[in-house]
């Protein structure tokens, strides 16, 4: 069976007859078992798949199938369906199963989407490579020495590796976008609020966003339309209209795309990351659009404040995992003092131990108005700064990390490296705005490169048409480039 990139194109041969959702399933599954090394899936719903897509094939015959009829997606082990495990990729869940549905689940299924399976990520979103999941790492499908980024490792390589058309993963500081760099593939991080979180395992609940990652934009643009929008269940989320994303594709005039210089500049990023990036913004200054390097006096503000942040917030949200309402309990527990400890010491792995005890020291009353309260400021200053930004400009255009995908392993030793991974990406998530991760090549040894574009906040219209607009070169780059091996 050809692979797909678009869900229109094999909506058209579903309408043709020339595919049913029956022979997709199971060319899907027939994949995710042929490619079962990749560690991408951890539970995959076969027998449902199939009855789902009988009933999807059937309304299609009826012409009473929705938008999504045709997708096969999978979810990332964050997110809750009802009746199916849910483990956030921790041992404190195993054998959990979720007591209800996600909203943004439940409205994929709601227009016709297959759900296919669950999906591995770092234990509870947490991590940059998905190298600590308690169901061992995710391997890149283009080398599988190297990692798939994280945290939604398992959600990218599943749409890189075509075991499934789309994933649904979380994205908390990078966690959709440098996988779908790593991976070769999109990957959107809406505008905070844009998505109900109802439904999605917290990490860092002013933080989290729940995100497609998809082969195209297009794709991308009408998952985002179909479970976006006001939900009674999350108090957050905004009741602003959800606009027709999928009408709004076709880029019309100049756009004003500022970069800042340091992230193409900065000698931690590595030579084919800035020729890349350099690349595309000449070829935008080639098209006539306004191309300004700027100075951002907080840059390095960013990877601190945020991970004070998150780490307060996951200590907070973690202290439900104690052993006495659900999830694991320890055995060898004597009273309720060690029922706390050793059931979380044995179920936490070590990266979620060092953020909560790393949360839990920023709250201590001793250092709060040091860390915790100093943090909560420069975001408002971060804010501040990226609004007077987006008064100037249309885009913020960078590299979505300082290197391709690295070697399993390398940089596991070092947590400080490893947080570096992620210092393009968490300025979207630290002030809320949406950003956007497309391929824009590959490097010389062929693994993927991407380019990030952020819009200002609820600017994800304006971003998914320039994205889609972009395509038009880096796909052309990606041909070009693998012409020359």
């Amino acid at each position: 069976m050809k692979e797909y990139l678009t869900l229109s194109e094999i909506q058209k041969d579903l309408r043709e007859g020339e595919l049913t959702c029956v022979k997709l399933v199971d060319h899907y599954l027939q994949k995710i078992e042929s490619q079962s090394h990749l560690n991408a899936f951890v539970e995959v719903y076969d027998d449902e798949a199939r009855k789902s897509a009988i009933l999807v094939d059937e309304k299609i015959a009826k012409g009473t199938a929705g938008k999504l009829a045709g997708l096969v997606i999978g979810l990332k082990d964050v997110l809750s369906y009802e009746g199916h495990g849910l483990q956030a990729g921790s041992k404190i869940l195993k054998s959990y199963k979720a007591p209800y549905t996600a909203t943004a689940v439940q409205r994929l299924i709601d227009a016709d989407a297959i759900i296919i399976g669950r999906q591995n990520c770092d234990e509870f979103a947490m991590g940059s490579s998905n190298e600590n999941s308690s169901f061992g790492p995710v391997l890149n499908a283009a080398d599988t020495s190297k990692v798939p980024g994280g945290s939604s490792g398992g959600s990218a390589v599943a749409v890189q590796a075509g075991l499934c058309h789309a994933s649904l993963g979380s994205d908390t500081g990078g966690s959709v976008r440098q996988p779908a760099a790593f991976c070769g593939v999109v990957g959107v991080k809406p505008s905070y609020g844009r998505i109900s979180r109802y439904g999605l395992i917290a990490y860092a609940s002013s933080f989290d966003c729940i995100g497609p990652i998809t082969k195209s934009v297009s794709d991308a643009a009408l998952i985002l339309e179909i479970v976006a929008g006001a939900d009674e269940f999350d108090s957050t989320v905004s009741s602003k209209a959800v606009p027709v994303y999928t009408e709004n594709l076709q880029w019309k005039g100049k756009a004003r795309v500022g970069y800042i210089r340091d992230t193409i500049e900065n000698e931690a990023i590595s030579p084919e990351i800035r020729r890349h990036t350099l690349d595309l913004l000449e070829w935008l200054k080639a098209e006539g659009h306004e191309v300004t390097s700027i100075d951002m006096p907080l840059l390095d503000s960013l990877l601190p404040t945020y991970y004070i942040l998150t780490t307060a917030e996951a200590s907070s949200n973690l202290s439900r995992f104690d052993g006495v309402r659900y999830g694991h309990r320890s055995a060898l527990s004597v009273d309720l003092e060690s029922l706390y400890k050793k059931s979380r010491t044995e179920g936490f792995g070590d990266e979620v131990r060092r953020r909560i005890l790393l949360g839990t020291f920023v709250l201590s009353a001793n250092y709060y108005d040091a860390y915790y309260t100093k943090a909560q400021r420069v975001r408002r200053l971060v804010r501040t700064e990226t609004d007077k930004f987006f008064e100037k400009f249309d885009f913020l255009i960078s590299p979505v990390s300082p290197t391709t995908a690295f070697t399993i392993g390398e940089k596991t030793e070092d947590p400080l490296k490893m947080y570096l991974a992620d210092i393009f990406t968490v300025q979207a998530n630290v002030v809320g705005n949406p950003a956007i991760a497309i391929p824009n090549g590959v490097d010389n040894e062929g693994m993927p490169v991407g380019i990030q574009i952020m819009a200002t906040y609820f600017g994800e219209e304006k971003m998914l048409s320039f994205a889609n607009y972009l395509t038009r070169h880096t796909q052309k780059g990606v041909i070009a480039y693998n012409a020359n091996q």
